[in-house]
Parts: structure tokens; C-alpha cells; sequence
């Protein structure tokens, strides 16, 4: 159980069955009477958010969620599936419950998945990925009229901008938190 007291941004609750994250707090003392947290919450399922307002005495539930470490198998037209390494337990996600890091997201990435009561509602990547360029401009040297930079896709269809340097058929690094080239990876 927490207490209002308990309350932050980034802290996970369960309101009305459903798992919530704080993505929004702040805290009011007013001259008289108890307390105050005003919280922006968001539902970890839907994605809804909503603002309540709370009082000291307030209590809530931990939500029941837990992280497992999970490979990524393969996609069909129903979802995306993830293996246990451990038990060997299968699960298949939606598009929904992996959001954008659909796009980065490659065959045998071990991956975090976010279950709640047992039932995946999420998927956190590693915080880097080495992926294949597939398409790029080729560089000519002394050419500096461009830029810095240059569009670039990989072999999972995400387009990102690399340096100059970077030719077609090279590994590269990103990173999935900010989705942004770090540096050239080697075989």
C-alpha cells in the first residue's frame, strides 16, 4: 500500500483494476486542512490520461506489474512474439503494446517486457540496437555543401540520420531511447 505521501512522477499504481503510471505531480499546502497531490496520471493499457487530486490521508494498491526479459522471435499479420528464455513460454504482442519500438525492433533482441497480472502490456527495448544500413546516398569526398548528416534505413525500415561516412551495408549503433545514430558497430 502507498500512502499520498508516497506519491512522485514515475510511480505505478492500481486504480480501479487497471495499472496507472504518475506522469505528473504536484504537491499544495494550503494554509488550512490537509494536503494536497494533484497527479497527472496515465492508464499503462490504454494510454488515456486524466488529472485527480488527492488528500493526505489517501491510500493506494501497488499495481501488480512485473519486467521479464524476453527474446523477440519473429511477426505474422496477428502480432509480435516474445519467448521466455527461461521457461520457454511464448507470448504475442499488438502493435498497440509495443508502440514505436516497432520500428526498431529485431530478430533475436532481448528484450524487457512489462507484464501485468501475467497479461504483456508493454515493451522496453535494450538502450542500444545494432542494425544493418540498407539504403544510403553514397559519400564524395570533399562534399561539405550537404551537411553533416544523411538520411539513412536499416534493415528494419527505420530511417535515421547518419554521417557522411556511413555507406550502405555497414552496422550501426542507435540509440532506442533518444532513436538517433550513435556510431559505427563492427561485424
Amino acid at each position: 500500500m502507498y500512502l499520498a505521501s508516497d506519491l512522485r512522477k514515475g510511480l505505478k499504481l492500481e486504480i480501479d483494476g487497471d495499472p496507472h503510471v504518475i506522469v505528473g505531480f504536484e504537491f499544495k499546502k494550503p494554509g488550512k486542512g490537509q494536503s494536497l497531490y494533484k497527479c497527472k496520471l496515465k492508464n499503462m493499457i490504454t494510454g488515456s490520461q486524466f488529472e485527480r487530486t488527492y488528500r493526505s490521508g489517501d491510500k493506494f494498491e501497488k499495481a501488480d506489474l512485473e519486467e521479464t526479459d524476453m527474446e523477440y522471435l519473429y511477426s505474422d499479420r496477428d502480432g509480435w512474439w516474445f519467448m521466455n528464455s527461461t521457461t520457454y513460454d511464448q507470448i504475442m504482442l499488438t502493435k498497440e503494446q509495443i508502440g514505436e519500438n516497432v520500428d526498431l525492433l529485431k530478430e533475436n533482441t532481448v528484450c524487457t517486457v512489462l507484464l501485468h497480472n501475467q497479461n504483456p502490456i508493454g515493451v522496453t527495448l535494450p538502450n542500444f540496437v545494432v542494425l544493418r544500413v540498407t539504403t544510403t546516398e553514397p559519400w564524395a569526398k570533399g562534399d561539405t555543401a550537404t551537411g553533416d548528416t544523411k538520411p539513412a534505413t536499416v534493415e528494419t525500415g527505420f530511417a535515421v540520420q547518419v554521417p557522411p561516412f556511413v555507406n550502405e551495408d555497414q552496422l550501426i549503433k542507435i540509440d532506442t531511447r533518444t532513436r538517433a545514430y550513435v556510431e559505427r558497430a563492427s561485424e
